[in-house]
């Protein structure tokens, strides 16, 4: 498969660039610290920033792969960074991930690619996750080769569907993955192919 790795991608309201450590401060204050927004995901509220810086300079180290794509969300009206966006090949961290996939005819001999996203609770409602989830795909269908995107969510969380259903992806079976620390959750899984992406920049294209 065709990488190009974590490059800009601007929206309207959006500027989507790289993670760097500096981004510590921000990233801990906005939604890394927070229970809510860490309820669904697999990872914990992190303790203190410097947990978080020591994470973003990990991260730093693996820019230089062509196949790692993780962003800052940024707010453009006032610069402040309030959440990431990633996408990232499940099949690699979730033991099992390409069974329930090929069990229905896809082909996940190059991974089971998915975004994931989280944002801070003063951003909620406004529609960001789902600009930036938009324009993730965006980015995948166009500077990558890669067929499809998956997507899922916490079974509890069915707003995250909405924004998944918001951004083109089409509810396809129900799945479970698992905290880091092996808690078992629910999910629903979520597929948008290209073909169904591309359909879907015609239909926009006649308007």
């Amino acid at each position: 498969m065709r990488h190009v790795g974590t490059q800009e991608i601007e929206t309207p309201r959006l500027l989507l660039r790289r993670l760097v450590p500096a981004d510590a401060p921000a990233m801990y204050r906005n939604w890394a610290n927070d229970p809510a927004v860490t309820r669904y995901l697999r990872w914990e509220p992190h303790k203190n920033e410097d947990e978080t810086f020591a994470l973003l300079a990990a991260w730093a180290e693996l820019y230089q792969n062509p196949d790692y794509y993780q962003w800052a969300m940024v707010e453009k009206a006032t610069g402040e960074v309030f959440g990431s966006m990633s996408l990232f090949d499940d099949a690699l961290g979730e033991p099992g991930a390409a069974a329930g996939w090929q069990a229905r005819g896809l082909d996940t001999s190059q991974g089971v690619w998915e975004p994931g996203y989280c944002i801070g609770r003063a951003w909620w409602g406004k529609g960001y996750t789902t600009e930036a989830l938009r324009a993730a795909a965006d980015y995948w269908f166009t500077q990558t080769d890669g067929p499809w995107l998956a997507c899922c969510h916490a079974v509890a969380n069915p707003a995250s569907g909405r924004v998944m259903q918001k951004a083109g992806f089409v509810y396809h079976h129900d799945d479970t993955y698992h905290k880091f620390d092996g808690t078992p959750v629910p999910c629903r899984a979520y597929l948008l192919t290209r073909g169904a992406w591309q359909a879907g920049q015609n239909r926009k294209d006649t308007f």
